[in-house]
């Protein structure tokens, strides 16, 4: 699924991106509270790696079968 779908104006862009930042500060957050400053930066690091990764891997309707982007 692309970030940015077609048909999509500024406004709901902007509003997503802004979504995105507020709930990796409340991630960071969280972590840093439950582990501590170390654990919590490598638990922050791990769970967005994660969440970056499956955006990335997850096919888009358009994509063909078995295709990884």
């Amino acid at each position: 699924m692309s970030y940015f779908p077609p048909g999509e104006d500024q406004d709901f862009r902007i509003c997503k991106v802004l979504a995105d930042v507020f709930c990796a500060i409340l991630i960071g957050t969280f972590s840093i509270v439950f582990f501590g400053w170390l654990g919590g930066i490598v638990a922050f690091v791990i769970v967005e790696a994660a969440l970056l990764s499956l955006d990335w891997l997850v096919p888009r309707a358009k994509d063909a079968a078995g295709v990884v982007r």
